[in-house]
């Protein structure tokens, strides 16, 4: 994976402040996510991808919610390959984004 920082910058002082604790949220929930996987809980996969579609874009992070899309959607194809793929990007991009003051 590129280690490359990936940023983001956000003119709204009042979301700047709550982004560091909805990145962590989104971290916590990545063994939850991959457990799901080994499990074939689509549902949770489901769940969890409508989540990040409808929540990322409200902090400026529009790539969590395209995420997102794409995890609801792979979870009603029971694509389990793109899943794995989505869940492995959803990771690479929270470790890697660097939000900033605009």
């Amino acid at each position: 994976m590129n280690n490359e920082k990936i940023t983001i910058y956000i003119d709204d002082e009042d979301i700047l402040e709550l982004i560091p604790d909805y990145l962590e949220s989104r971290r916590e929930e990545l063994p939850l996510l991959r457990d799901a996987v080994s499990q074939g809980d689509f549902e949770t996969l489901r769940g969890y991808g409508h989540k990040l579609k409808g929540s990322g874009g409200g902090y400026g992070l529009d790539r969590i919610s395209e995420i997102g899309a794409r995890l609801e959607s792979f979870t009603k194809a029971s694509d389990m390959k793109s899943i794995v793929t989505v869940i492995d990007e959803l990771d690479d991009f929270i470790n890697r984004v660097e939000v900033v003051a605009e």
